[in-house]
Formats: structure tokens, sequence, C-alpha cells
């Protein structure tokens, strides 16, 4: 991993072959990912890694696509958009 960058620490969301996912997940770790959830049989997984290494996890070998996490906030439920 690559502990020395000062880049700040963003949510991902990856797509990979699920052929190779534990291949792949070993390379997503030393590309700097830290992996919080994964779904083999799916072929996703979830985690975090700065933001600067974000290429660095696309560039690895059977990567299908890596997105940023999102966060929806719904209105409070007594707010008159609802």
């Amino acid at each position: 991993m690559n502990g020395a960058s000062g880049s700040t620490p963003v949510g991902v969301v990856l797509a990979v072959d699920p052929d190779r996912f534990t291949e792949v997940v070993t390379g997503l770790r030393q590309a700097g990912l830290t992996v919080t959830s994964e779904q083999p049989v799916l072929g996703t997984l979830s985690g975090t890694v700065p933001e600067d290494r974000i290429g660095a996890l696309a560039a690895v070998e059977g990567v299908n696509s890596v997105d940023r996490e999102r966060t929806t906030r719904l209105p409070r439920p007594d707010s008159p958009i609802q």
C-alpha cells in the first residue's frame, strides 16, 4: 500500500472480473485500496483509497469500473417537499 500519499481518502465501488476476483483484489490492495466490503460472486467490492490513487485502481488488470461512492440525503418526513 502507498502510505505516503497525502490525498484525502474517498469511498469507491469497483466492478471486477469475477473469475479472477482474488487476484484482482490483491492488485487493488497493492495499488492503495483499503477494502471494506467484498461481493465475489457479483464481482464487486467497495473500499477507500486516497483520491490521487483512483487512477491506479482503474489501471489494475481485471478492473471493469471504478466509481466514487455517492451519498444521497432525503428530505425530512415533515418537509414540504415530501
